[in-house]
């Protein structure tokens, strides 16, 4: 499905936000803003990077590819980022497939444009640079993750991450979908949201998972979430 322009909203990228005003007003009148639906996928590794994208209230996964295999998700981008971070490093070549994992509305900007706006802006390019090192870090910290977590630990990181970027605490979530998502077999998915089930921190039912003790889901996460929720503080405030 083809993303279909809107009129503008309220809402900003929270990334944006970080700009001052006269920067990020350029910047936004600069961008169309986008409806794009669940599975729509932006673009696929090798591919050309036609557009920036800086989430409103949407979020996208981004899923590396395996030989023989469909790829499994390494990183995480709604609000609090933006999507064709390479453009930054003079690089204009997609390294992962960007898929839609939540509906909703982004700001878009071509490549071009993208290009002179931060040649032009210096805060632009020093929050894109810090915005760059939380990239990093997540996708670093999700390939020591997936190496050395259990199973469990990983599905609470990745629940509690969708979380931060979903609107509410419902998530219409398969367990086909997250194996795909975690890069396991769907069993191996049951048996961990079913754990998770029974200590009452999530409730599943019909493809729809609600956290019901978040408190509780982050103590049985592994230290990877907290290590992403530092670093973005860290670097870009809370």
């Amino acid at each position: 499905m083809s993303p279909r322009a809107i009129a503008k909203p309220v809402a900003v990228n929270r990334l944006l936000m970080r700009l001052p005003r006269a920067d990020r007003q350029r910047f936004i009148a600069q961008c169309d803003t986008i409806d794009v639906a669940i599975s729509d996928v932006l673009c696929e590794p090798g591919d050309r990077v036609r557009y920036v994208y800086f989430p409103i209230d949407c979020f996208l996964s981004l899923i590396t590819p395996v030989a023989d295999r469909d790829g499994f998700e390494v990183g995480m981008v709604g609000s609090e980022g933006m999507q064709g971070i390479s453009l930054t490093l003079g690089v204009s070549v997609a390294p992962q497939r960007v898929l839609v994992q939540g509906a909703g509305s982004t700001l878009r900007m071509n490549a071009a444009t993208f290009r002179r706006e931060l040649a032009r802006s210096a805060p632009l390019q020093r929050v894109l640079a810090r915005y760059l090192h939380v990239l990093m870090t997540q996708l670093a910290q999700t390939g020591a993750c997936t190496r050395f977590h259990q199973l469990e630990e990983r599905l609470a990181r990745w629940l509690l991450m969708t979380d931060d970027r979903a609107p509410g605490h419902h998530l219409r979530l398969t367990h086909e979908f997250l194996a795909y998502m975690l890069g396991m077999r769907r069993v191996g998915i049951t048996t961990a949201a079913g754990d998770l089930q029974k200590k009452k921190l999530i409730s599943y039912v019909r493809g729809i998972i609600t956290i019901t003790d978040r408190t509780g889901l982050e103590d049985a996460s592994c230290e990877c979430y907290r290590i992403d929720q530092d670093t973005y503080a860290e670097m870009l405030g809370a």
